[in-house]
């Protein structure tokens, strides 16, 4: 929503949305719809990163699967700082949301208290998964290279890029905070994982 990439702070509630793909576009005429309602209703926006938990899909669920098969992953010499969310946590900052009255008509950022670094993520899914993380060394800029001749930049991008959010907001506005630890949301996480496996394997 607010874009792909952070560099020299953290996205805040107070930047001007930037999305790059039909995705975020939709997102963001989503929220304009919303507030052209909101004469009507109350509304609150919820912005989060990277969403993780059971029933992941897109990326993430491809990246638990590259883990969970031992493929070699090209990403250990990667140094970045990435925000994400548990859907425990996300579901605590909506029962919150509806409590509080003073959310009513804002727009909050959502965070994790934890911002891995690509590495530090696929090791802490290979833990989750009880596999070992195999991250081989390679030159970011080989990286960036494949991924704009296989037509994939800007994947490689959101590997390789920073992309935090500032959450203070609605912590010292509403109180909230991220219950759920990283490690504890990915273990979550990779149990549903094992369940989906198996139940696709006896179909």
């Amino acid at each position: 929503m607010n874009g792909e990439a952070t560099t020299v702070r953290p996205f805040t509630e107070n930047d001007t949305p930037q999305p790059e793909d039909a995705y975020g576009i939709s997102k963001w005429e989503a929220e304009l719809a919303l507030r052209a309602a909101a004469a009507s209703m109350e509304t609150v926006v919820l912005r989060p990163p990277l969403l993780y938990g059971p029933g992941v899909k897109g990326n993430f669920l491809r990246l638990m699967r590259a883990i969970e098969r031992g493929v070699p992953l090209p990403l250990g010499s990667i140094h970045n700082r990435r925000s994400v969310l548990s859907l425990g946590n996300l579901v605590d900052a909506m029962i919150v949301c509806l409590d509080h009255p003073a959310a009513a008509g804002q727009t909050y950022l959502l965070a994790d208290d934890e911002n891995p670094s690509t590495p530090e993520l696929v090791r802490a899914i290979a833990a989750a998964l009880h596999k070992r993380a195999r991250l081989v060394a390679f030159p970011p800029q080989l990286l960036r290279i494949a991924g704009a001749v296989t037509g994939k930049s800007a994947a490689v991008s959101r590997l390789l890029g920073s992309l935090q959010i500032d959450s203070s907001r609605i912590r010292g506005e509403l109180g909230w905070q991220p219950r759920q630890a990283l490690a504890e949301g990915l273990s979550q996480t990779a149990e549903w994982y094992y369940r989906k496996l198996a139940a696709d394997n006896r179909t």
